[in-house]
């Protein structure tokens, strides 16, 4: 029997593990699983901060009837109305019949749209408070941090953010499910990745929120992915990798991004890397379209400032995976990027022309002379793609 965390002697985690499904939104890769984390607040009136996703509906259940104690459930608070963790609210709702359903607006029209749920619906606005008997739960929105309806809560007594989606990351929790019980830093990749997979279009709407949070004196954050963050220095960290990242504000390094058929654009980005780190540039990431999931290659181009990409002519467009890549590059709204680009063909060119356009759509900076070349390398193809990476690494060098 699997029994609810208690973190505080009021406070109980029961959230689950995923360690089956393969692909988070059926998109983005989960080699270290994911988890979905739900939490109880026992006072008074009780209140239980989302669910989970349906398939782990029936352990939930159990350890929330558990956290109970006998105690009847008085208040759901939907922080975010995402299936994976509203996915058990219809199953609860039968449990639990009385229980209020607390959220704003758009949240409780989600409820009606995905549940049929119109009564026992407490809609509430942005500051709203809540009385828990010694809790007391102060509600903020935040729209757009990723979706309309999201919002986050604060409780008064243990200084706890709730905050949906927000500082979550991907893996499972395996035994410990706070920062203190764990090593925290396996999961900064993997929150930099869910960030710019699942929030990265919404920079603008994440420092709205961020604005808000400066007004609370924070010991936890409770997001519904990932570690509980506790210790202040974490607190600290995860608050500043969302600043960082909403800002778009990469770290000194280049991704190069690259679609090859046979080789010969691949050996244009061997040499670009070359260069770069000839000249002094450390952090020089390739990725092969074809091989290496969207997922991690958007979470690096997030990381570092210099972007390079480069595509064979294919079917007079873009490489598909190249086209691909940069489409998800454009729909999160990416900025301040020092971007350069290089590109193949065997008898009629058309890379490098669509590779500036997106350039031009993006607004991206221009480094460099874009790089084309006919067929194979030779000397003045080397010396151009010598020249392309010289000239991203001197970029780089003039942030410092």
């Amino acid at each position: 029997m699997l029994k609810p965390i208690p973190i505080k002697e009021d406070l109980f985690y029961i959230g689950v593990n995923d360690r089956t499904k393969h692909l988070f939104e059926n998109l983005w890769p989960l080699p270290k699983g994911v988890s979905y984390n739900s939490y109880l607040i026992s006072d008074e009136k009780t209140a239980l901060f989302d669910t989970v996703d349906i398939c782990y509906s029936d352990i939930f259940l159990q350890k929330l009837e558990i956290a109970l104690g006998g105690k009847t459930l008085d208040y759901l608070i939907i922080n975010h109305m995402e299936p994976d963790h509203s996915g058990s609210l219809g199953l609860l709702k039968t449990r639990f019949p009385n229980v209020q359903i607390v959220g704003n607006k758009r949240t409780a029209d989600m409820v009606q749209g995905f549940f049929g749920i119109t009564d026992g619906v407490k809609i509430i606005e942005d500051g709203e408070e809540l009385s828990l008997g010694k809790h007391k739960l102060i509600f903020y929105l935040t729209p757009m941090v990723h979706w309309p309806e999201t919002m986050m809560t604060y409780d008064t007594v243990h200084k706890i953010i709730f905050s949906g989606d927000a500082f979550g990351t991907f893996g499972t929790l395996d035994g410990g499910i706070t920062d203190a019980q764990l090593h925290p830093e396996r999961y900064y990749d993997e929150m930099i990745r869910y960030y710019s997979n699942v929030v990265g279009k919404f920079g603008s709407p994440v420092q709205k929120a961020l604005e808000k949070l400066k007004a609370f004196e924070i010991n936890y954050i409770c997001s519904t992915h990932g570690p509980i963050w506790t210790m202040e220095d974490q607190i600290q960290k995860v608050i500043g990798i969302y600043d960082k990242l909403s800002r778009y504000q990469g770290d000194e390094g280049v991704v190069i991004a690259y679609g090859s058929m046979y080789g010969n654009t691949e050996q244009m980005a061997e040499t670009v890397a070359y260069e770069l780190a000839q000249q002094g540039i450390r952090e020089v990431i390739l990725h092969n379209v074809s091989k290496r999931s969207h997922s991690y290659i958007i979470r690096d181009i997030f990381k570092y400032k210099g972007l390079i990409v480069g595509s064979p002519t294919y079917n007079n467009k873009l490489f598909p995976e190249v086209e691909y890549l940069l489409s998800k590059i454009e729909g999160r709204d990416m900025k301040h990027r020092h971007f350069g680009y290089f590109g193949s063909f065997t008898w009629a060119g058309a890379a490098v022309k669509r590779l500036a356009q997106f350039a031009q759509d993006t607004k991206f900076e221009i480094v460099g002379s874009p790089v084309e070349m006919k067929q194979t390398m030779r000397q003045d193809t080397y010396e151009a793609c010598i020249s392309l990476g010289r000239a991203m690494a001197d970029k780089l060098k003039q942030d410092r």
